[in-house]
């Protein structure tokens, strides 16, 4: 009893003493009129997001907390936190997808703003393949009254993380040094799942069987991806979206597979920004040719015009200031799929993007 009254005081005081040091943190002195003046300013942080309960999650989390400058945070909610300069890892004991709007909780516990939300997960898929994997998040077609499968809101996308494409290339490199190419898979997956977030968000995983999912190598090369990518060991962060590349290209990408891989070409060859890829499933069209109604855009039922709303709204908001160019995935869908698609990104002067145009 009184080692378990003695723990929860230790946690408080650190809690008190994070807080009372982060508040002191956001008095910016300024000038006015000869005078000193201080001024309330935001402090802005990135969470990395880890559970236990995910052997993908927690391994890279633990190599992570392993570099240097980590210092335990407050716990609240019953998720633990560590902190090294701008970054605050979170490890909770849920599932990754179901914990929604952690941004807003750590905010109103800490007063510290969010600029980006960095997921750690697991991957699983069919063919079983070892793969390492960047995606954004969100359930645009889904309509209202639907229950998310894996987390989310129907008919919501959280913005795009800017440094997508920018990691897939730093992933590609790391994993090359360590030996794990061709052995793993370094590549892309289309939008899908939660949790719910409005801040720039993505997921970084480890796939695709529970042989893969512990393995202490790939959750290395994970670590150092988010050591290096965030800029934690002093260097230059990767990945950062400012007013300064206002005009630069973003790929926002239409059709295709689950592992976009037309859409993967351009962003590796060309080195565009990735904003939403919606895969077909997330594009749910009725066909036409089972009903009466005449075959055009307005004529097809479906979610798809949300989808591609929804993902375009949220890609603008990751990228303000950039040039957002549709990319469809010519051969994914069918000659009346493709006319009503982009019939409506006329519609909604949502500029198409051909192979060139992302030079």
């Amino acid at each position: 009893m009184f080692r378990k009254t003695f723990i929860r005081t230790k946690e408080k005081l650190a809690n008190r003493f994070f807080l009372r040091h982060s508040v002191s943190a956001l008095h910016i002195q300024t000038r006015a009129h000869g005078r000193r003046t201080y001024t309330l300013r935001e402090r802005m942080v990135t969470l990395v997001v880890a559970t236990t309960t995910d052997p993908a999650s927690i391994g890279p989390a633990a190599a992570l907390l392993a570099m240097p400058g980590w210092q335990p945070g407050p716990s609240f909610q019953g998720i633990r936190s560590f902190v090294n300069g701008e970054v605050r890892l979170l490890e909770h004991d849920n599932s990754i997808v179901k914990e929604d709007h952690l941004d807003k909780r750590w905010a109103e516990f800490t007063s510290e703003g969010v600029d980006e939300i960095i997921f750690l997960s697991k991957h699983s898929a069919v063919s079983n393949r070892p793969a390492l994997t960047l995606h954004p998040i969100g359930v645009p077609h889904l309509r209202e009254g639907d229950v998310p499968p894996q987390g989310g809101k129907p008919g919501w996308a959280a913005p795009p993380s800017p440094r997508i494409g920018p990691w897939l290339k730093l992933l590609k490199r790391i994993a090359e040094s360590r030996g794990l190419v061709p052995e793993f898979e370094v590549t892309l997956e289309a939008t899908h799942h939660g949790p719910e977030t409005n801040k720039p968000a993505m997921f970084v995983e480890i796939g695709s069987t529970e042989e893969y999912w512990g393995r202490k190598d790939a959750a290395n090369v994970i670590a150092l991806l988010v050591w290096e990518g965030l800029g934690l060991g002093g260097g230059t962060s990767v990945g950062n979206w400012s007013s300064k590349k206002d005009k630069e290209k973003v790929l926002l990408g239409i059709g295709g597979g689950h592992y976009v891989p037309r859409h993967m070409d351009i962003i590796l060859k060309h080195g565009v920004w990735v904003g939403h890829l919606l895969s077909g499933y997330s594009l749910p069209m009725e066909d036409p040719t089972h009903s009466k109604v005449e075959i055009n855009a307005q004529g097809i039922g479906g979610t798809w015009r949300e989808a591609i709303k929804v993902s375009f709204e949220a890609t603008k908001a990751a990228f303000p200031g950039g040039d957002i160019l549709a990319h469809l995935d010519q051969k994914s869908f069918k000659s009346w799929q493709k006319n009503a698609i982009t019939a409506y990104l006329g519609e909604q002067n949502i500029k198409i993007g051909k192979p060139a145009d992302f030079c």
